[in-house]
């Protein structure tokens, strides 16, 4: 089908601002633009009750995280833990904030947000430490604290947040890590393979190029071993059996429409309980312009699978 009329004038808008990366590209030049680029966007702040932002350890350090909640009373409630997207080099709990303030209003549930590092800076693991870290202390009694339900945890990400959101279930899983009740995955990064037919069909042309996200994979693995890795690429892993139901969001002019279309198969053939979408008519990063009738639908689809989850408001 041909792409919505909202989101071609939307992309082409967009293709006129910051260009993503190729090779050649220096890090820390694009994530200062895009970052710049994305903080002077004139958004309408949504009220939320409360936001607090705070540290949680990590061992060797400390992870920014920030707190929504909306709605009466302090009581525990589910809460989202939210990895941001950015391709693992760009974006933070600041570009997302918009979004992760949408999420809490319109869903009743707290929303942790991570600030989790970046690469080239730091490549992986040390994102996946970051949202590992965050997963456990929301699992325990400083967490609930703060109004968080350890028993009702649903980790969240869009882009290359999806795949982080997606290893922490196979961690969890693997690890008796903290129990995880849903996963929200937002066209998600699973693999690296460039070869799928949405890589081939959507290389150019569509805002998000397959030469772009070869960029991307080359600033966040460090080296042979972690293209392997089944926490770099949740894709690659060898099982799926036993991993928390799941929603997976893509787009239809998307490199990555086949890497989320193929974790959610993946998931379906081991059993577990799954919800795809594909949003066939926009483009990759749709989800959080509100102005386009796809993420309208994509928030009223996400609100009704999480209520689902989490149970009544």
């Amino acid at each position: 089908m041909p792409m919505d009329e909202d989101a071609r004038a939307m992309m082409e808008m967009l293709e006129k601002m910051v260009p993503l990366p190729t090779s050649g590209t220096d890090a820390g030049a694009y994530r200062a633009e895009r970052i710049a680029e994305l903080n002077a966007r004139e958004i309408e702040l949504i009220e939320v009750d409360r936001v607090e932002t705070f540290s949680i350890p990590r061992g060797d350090g400390d992870v920014t995280v920030r707190l929504y909640r909306h709605g009466p009373g302090d009581a525990v409630r589910p809460t989202i833990l939210y990895m941001h997207g950015g391709g693992f080099v760009t974006c933070s709990i600041e570009t997302h904030d918009p979004y992760c303030r949408t999420l809490a209003r319109e869903t009743g549930l707290s929303i942790l947000s991570i600030d989790y590092r970046l690469a080239p800076e730091d490549r992986h693991p040390a994102a996946f430490e970051d949202c590992r870290a965050v997963l456990e202390w929301a699992a325990g009694p400083s967490a609930a604290e703060r109004g968080i339900d350890a028993d009702r945890l649903i980790v969240a990400g869009d882009s290359a947040g999806g795949a982080l959101a997606a290893a922490l279930c196979l961690w969890a899983r693997d690890n008796a890590g903290p129990a995880i009740v849903h996963q929200l995955l937002i066209y998600p990064v699973t693999n690296n393979d460039f070869t799928t037919a949405s890589y081939r069909d959507n290389a150019t042309g569509n805002y998000l190029t397959t030469e772009s996200m070869r960029w991307f994979w080359e600033q966040y693995l460090g080296d042979a071993d972690a293209e392997a890795d089944q926490f770099a690429a949740p894709g690659k892993a060898a099982d799926f059996s036993g991993l928390p139901s799941a929603t997976v969001i893509t787009a239809g002019y998307d490199p990555l429409r086949d890497d989320g279309g193929n974790y959610a198969r993946e998931l379906e053939k081991a059993g577990v309980p799954v919800e795809y979408r594909d949003f066939s008519g926009t483009f990759h990063g749709f989800a959080g312009m509100f102005m386009l009738q796809s993420a309208r639908d994509a928030l009223t689809f996400i609100k009704q699978r999480l209520g689902d989850v989490a149970g009544p408001r």
